[in-house]
């Protein structure tokens, strides 16, 4: 029988290219009302780099199917078709309209793991999903209340509920869980968009988020999942279909919405890399800062099998950066 090469270490510091450039490419569209644009920006950007990447890879998590989507979308190989098989993850830029008005935590993503190990979510659009680090990993259950996760994790974080800081998606569906959160005592943050940058967040000391809760994008859940795989935290997740038709469609393709999935189940993979850049400051990362004549970005690279994290600040001067891959960072 014969075995896959796994993922070389060096991988991780060629993703950081890869969201780098995802990143700068989306830079240029901060607070110009144009989400599109700062999305196919990233994209453009993201792909020029991705394909040199040492890697046989294939988007199981892209920008959609391949005749709505003109590039990263499921299914396409990328890198450079030598070294590793693998899963490839990515988001160029989650929180398109966080860019387009210039508000935080929007970020540029990738994630890898040996071919086969993350799930393919189908027609699941939505989860329910719970995050946290390290610590409270085996307190929570996504069966169980809000108040009674709530209560559970403050216990593991030796803090009371009243301590405890929750992010949850801006979204209608969401009314009732935020009003037992904070009946419960916890301390709500609201966000517009982008649940990837607070779930690694909430497995990082210092980001004042300990815990990620509520419905949000699968395709963000199976990223997050890499990404807590790496730094020791963990995600609990419900498939959460939008309608009756969509559940069936989910029981057709041997996806149980009822069905609770943890960490390893979103990826299985022992060899997992992720790297994220900051396009907007938020509790994560810096966002992309311009001045003399360059930009300058603030990057997270982790791995599963060492646990190695790095942070990476760049200088990146931006003519030479244009001559050399043709598009615009300006």
């Amino acid at each position: 029988m014969s075995v896959r090469p796994a993922p070389d270490r060096n991988v991780a510091l060629e993703l950081v290219r890869v969201t780098e450039a995802a990143a700068m490419g989306a830079g240029r569209w901060i607070g110009r009302g144009d989400k599109e644009a700062a999305d196919q920006a990233a994209v453009d950007a993201m792909r020029a780099v991705l394909d040199t990447v040492q890697m046989r890879g294939v988007v199981v998590i892209g920008e959609g199917e391949k005749d709505k989507a003109p590039m990263l979308y499921n299914g396409e190989e990328v890198g450079s078709g030598q070294g590793a098989e693998v899963d490839v993850a990515v988001d160029p830029l989650e929180g398109t309209r966080l860019t387009a008005l210039g508000q935080p935590n929007a970020i540029a993503v990738i994630a890898v793991a040996e071919r086969g190990t993350m799930l393919f979510p189908g027609a699941a659009v939505y989860m329910e999903k719970i995050a946290v680090g390290a610590r409270a990993i085996d307190a929570i259950d996504i069966t169980k209340s809000p108040t009674e996760n709530l209560q559970a994790v403050a216990d593991a974080l030796g803090k009371t509920p009243r301590e405890v800081d929750v992010v949850v998606l801006e979204r209608d569906r969401h009314d009732g869980l935020i009003a037992e959160l904070r009946d419960s005592g916890a301390r709500v943050r609201l966000i517009r968009d982008g649940d990837v940058a607070p779930a690694i967040a909430a497995a990082q000391p210092g980001t004042g988020v300990d815990m990620l809760y509520g419905v949000g994008g699968t395709p963000e859940g199976v990223i997050s999942a890499a990404a807590l795989k790496c730094v020791g935290g963990g995600i609990q997740g419900r498939l959460w279909p939008r309608d009756e038709d969509e559940r069936q469609r989910l029981l057709d393709a041997g996806l149980d919405p009822a069905r609770v999935l943890h960490t390893g189940d979103l990826v299985s993979g022992e060899d997992v890399f992720v790297a994220a850049t900051g396009v907007t400051t938020g509790a994560l990362l810096r966002g992309v800062a311009y001045g003399d004549g360059g930009a300058t970005t603030d990057s997270i690279v982790m791995r599963s099998r060492s646990g190695t994290v790095r942070r990476i600040t760049a200088h990146h001067a931006l003519e030479k950066l244009a001559a050399l891959t043709g598009l615009e960072y300006r």
